[in-house]
């Protein structure tokens, strides 16, 4: 019998792609969690069946047990000490199982992730998925590859190797430091902060250790900017006229910061009059063909030339990648190998509509070999695989792969000469000059012209020629500060610093974006807010070391060292969690400081807000702050009471909680199809019953000492057995699409609804009817609420212009066939029991299943 192969791939493209290679097309292909690809072939010297799929990035993903993950209970310093497991990165995707299931009587794992070091972290994912073990008689192989191209497939096949765990172990370290670190200050921080300011714009004040020193960059230049004093300089610009060409003379002092002393000098040459030429040097210059292009270089040409920022960048570089179109987008390494087939990728382009023309020369006149370049050991150079258009790409990933196809194409042409002509003058006892240049071979530039030289023509001088002065400018200036970090400043900083990796660094600038650290402004400018100024501000008052890039450099360099097996992993990890926990330990003592510059920032919450709804405690009137995260807050009683964070919240007709007298609030979430639903403040950040697990539109995080255990539970999941507007009351009948309940939307009128407390289920009701409401009638054949329907006059269903009518949404055959389901499948009135009170509740007449009352609704 043949042997069985399971082949693995990162992504369901690349799998596609590797088994098109290795069947010739002739494949059969079937579902899973991803694709499976089938076909015989040849392995290792003999005929094998093949099985080919995927994963859909990392398998695993590295949290705190469930123990550490409520703010209340843990102290943020515990997590420096705290277990970490590995859990199911998308558990809807089951991976894990899939990979498990199709591993089953395959006697060879070959494992094609991407080649870098996240790449080999997933290679020990899938073999741990997988259950393959080499002490079980079964092999593994590491398939190692650039591209998606069939002569590179075939390449890795014939040269399969083994996995690096050294490499995987090196991820480990990262992840397990940075959750540890990250997690530690930044729920200290967001509890701290979040309950004491209302301009405070933020869910999460989050630190990352390769984050802050990140925004620490943009933070210094801000402060440059704005500790800088400008000064005034004079400049002097004679002007001549020499066979027809009128001349601007640079001056050899450039500028001056004294007038008087400026203007002397510019009447001396007045008073001269004339320029003598005291030398004209003329020599051949050369400007260099470029080297390979590595990911920090893309991500910087892309961000300055392109408008694009490095999120969109490496989005649009990969899906170039996975469609074969360009070789792997992450690599440090700028050297290409010496076996590496230029011709071949030149033929390649041949084709190509723009490029065809210039590749085709450069195959005919003999290419140049690119400049060596740096060699990091990891992938060749970012370069294209297969020829595109830009009708076949769109338009920024044509872009993009335009300008990967010039840089290569650049990097085989000839260097760019020129020929450089200095002209030095004397007058008045001062000297000046004028440069002139012009290109005698385009070289590179001809595909890259935003690198061409800037041509200037001058005419022949001869040496001690004299030539009169036309006119004499005294020009005034004034210093000034540097502009904002430019995204490709900032990655230039990063890389220099060692702060994250060429696969990270775009996620870390994206970060400081995403949570309102610094905003991206014109030219793809960086410009810090307040709340960033603030954080780097305090932290450089309180430990500069958190910061600086200094210490993220260090770290890098330990888990360089463990990835070469040359470090041991959980030393590198204990050594570097140690150093932060005294760090964070010192910080929380020094938490004032950076208070300091808060309370100068930012309002108390005494200051922010509007007056909205009444306390149930004091009875004065809670402000409602709108800013993120959104809460309403007693100045009497100074408490943060949290609201859902999407939709807007208004009074609900100054209604009370039968519970803690707290006036109700009706939230309304954004779309034509939102929910509106009310809620008491108390309750939903300190829900009174038990096992009320489901949180809805809570902040992810909050001062929980404040808030209680549970925070989201609006009216719409309370079982309360006499408030009007509880699940109870409200409810009507079983949602068909989960385990929640169809409730009856309290302001939809005119055109009623049912919404599920749990899903994004919608059933409406009459339309235009002037009342709808619940009664405490239960049907007798499926158990779900009575309602009563007031219908108007004129459009009225009911015989002889009657206009109520009560009755069964499932079982009424009048009512049912006027409701309609928005979403979700059939809602049939026949097999789905009602939402109902006491015995007998359930979704449908045979279900049997026995469920914890504390733990679902439907059971109270």
């Amino acid at each position: 019998m043949a042997p069985k192969v399971l082949m693995v791939a990162e992504k369901p493209s690349i799998a596609l792609s590797i088994a098109s290679v290795l069947s010739g097309a002739q494949m059969s292909t079937r579902r899973g969690s991803t694709e499976v690809h089938e076909f015989d072939a040849m392995f290792l010297g003999s005929r094998a069946h093949y099985k080919v799929t995927s994963v859909i990035g990392h398998v695993f993903s590295i949290d705190f047990p469930a123990a550490f993950q409520d703010w209340t209970n843990t102290n943020p310093s515990d997590l420096f000490q705290a277990p970490v497991l590995k859990k199911e990165t998308n558990p809807k995707a089951h991976i894990c199982r899939h990979l498990s299931q199709e591993a089953r009587g395959c006697s060879h794992l070959v494992l094609w992730l991407d080649c870098d070091r996240e790449g080999e972290n997933i290679c020990f994912e899938v073999i741990e998925s997988t259950g393959f073990h080499t002490s079980d008689g079964r092999r593994i192989y590491r398939a190692r590859f650039s591209s998606v191209t069939e002569k590179d497939i075939m390449k890795a096949m014939n040269s399969l190797a083994e996995p690096n765990r050294d490499e995987a172990l090196a991820v480990d370290a990262r992840q397990e430091i940075d959750l540890k670190v990250g997690v530690a200050f930044t729920r200290f921080q967001t509890s701290y902060f979040n309950g004491k300011y209302g301009n405070l714009d933020a869910r999460v004040i989050s630190y990352g250790p390769c984050q802050t020193p990140t925004l620490g960059f943009c933070v210094d230049r801000y402060l440059q900017i704005t500790m800088f004093k400008p000064e005034k300089f004079w400049m002097v610009h004679p002007y001549i006229m020499y066979k027809g060409y009128e001349l601007k003379l640079e001056w050899e002092r450039n500028r001056l910061f004294d007038a008087d002393v400026a203007a002397m000098f510019r009447n001396r040459i007045m008073e001269d009059g004339t320029m003598r030429v005291l030398r004209v040097s003329e020599k051949l210059e050369s400007k260099g063909r470029p080297s390979g292009l590595n990911t920090v270089n893309l991500l910087k040409v892309a961000s300055s030339a392109l408008g694009f920022g490095p999120q969109l960048t490496m989005q649009l570089a990969e899906r170039l990648y996975t469609q074969g179109f360009i070789s792997y987008p992450r690599t440090e390494s700028t050297a290409y190998p010496s076996s590496f087939d230029f011709r071949g990728t030149l033929g390649a382009l041949v084709h190509n509509p723009v490029f065809g023309n210039y590749a085709q020369k450069l195959l005919t006149e003999n290419y140049n070999k690119p400049k060596a370049g740096t060699d990091a050991g990891d992938h060749p150079p970012i370069t294209p695989m297969r020829s595109a258009s830009e009708d076949s790409l769109g338009n920024d990933a044509w872009k993009l792969y335009q300008y990967i196809c010039q840089h290569f194409l650049g990097t085989l042409s000839p260097d760019c000469k020129y020929r450089r002509i200095k002209v030095e003058f004397e007058s008045g006892g001062e000297q000046f000059q004028c440069v002139g240049q012009l290109a005698t071979v385009k070289g590179f530039t001809s595909i890259m012209p935003w690198l061409a030289i800037s041509e200037k023509n001058l005419p022949e001088f001869a040496t001690g020629e004299k030539i009169e002065i036309s006119k004499v400018e005294l020009d005034e200036g004034n210093t000034s500060p540097p502009d904002y970090l430019s995204e490709s400043e900032l990655i230039s900083l990063m890389e220099k610093h060692g702060i994250g990796t060429d696969a990270s660094i775009s996620v870390h600038i994206n970060n400081i974006c995403e949570r309102n650290y610094v905003q991206v402004q014109a030219g793809r400018r960086l410009v810090p807010t307040p709340l960033g100024i603030s954080l780097i501000r305090g932290y450089q008052c309180i430990d500069s070391d958190l910061c600086l890039p200094d210490i993220r450099s260090f770290i890098e360099h330990q888990i360089t060292l463990v990835a070469k097996g040359q470090a041991d992993h959980s030393m590198v990890v204990q050594h570097v969690l140690e150093q932060f926990r005294r760090k964070f330990s010192y910080f929380v003592k020094q938490i004032e400081n950076m208070d300091a510059l808060f309370e100068a920032q930012f309002s108390p919450l005494s200051d922010s807000g509007r007056l909205l709804s009444k306390c149930g405690k004091c009875l004065r009137y809670m402000k409602y702050i709108s800013t993120q995260p959104a809460r309403l807050y007693c100045g009497t009683c100074e408490e943060v009471y949290y609201v859902p964070q999407k939709g807007t919240v208004k009074l609900y007709k100054e209604l009370t909680c039968p519970l803690d007298n707290f006036e109700l609030l009706l939230c309304s979430m954004p779309g034509p199809e939102g929910k509106a639903f009310p809620l008491c403040p108390y309750c939903y950040n300190c829900p009174p019953f038990e096992g009320i697990g489901t949180f809805f539109g809570a902040p992810k995080t909050g001062d929980s000492s404040k808030l209680g255990k549970g925070v989201g539970m609006p009216c719409f999941l309370c079982p309360h057995t006499t408030c009007p507007h509880s699940v109870i009351a409200q409810g009507v009948c079983a949602c068909p699409e989960c385990s929640g309940t169809l409730v009856l939307d309290p302001v939809s009128a005119p055109k009623w609804r049912l919404y599920c407390n749990m899903c994004n289920c919608l059933v409406s009701l009459p339309e235009g009817a002037h009342r709808i409401s619940t009664t405490q009638d239960k049907c007798p054949e499926c158990d779900s609420t009575i309602i009563e329907v007031d219908f108007n006059k004129k459009t009225t269903p009911l015989n002889d212009g009657a206009t109520l009518h009560k009755g069964c949404i499932l079982c009424d055959e009048l009512l049912h066939s006027l409701v309609e389901m928005k979403h979700g499948r059939s809602f049939s009135r026949h097999g789905r029991r009602g939402r109902g009170r006491g015995r007998g509740r359930g979704r449908g007449r045979g279900n049997n299943k026995q469920q914890d009352p504390k733990m679902s609704f439907r059971d109270f």
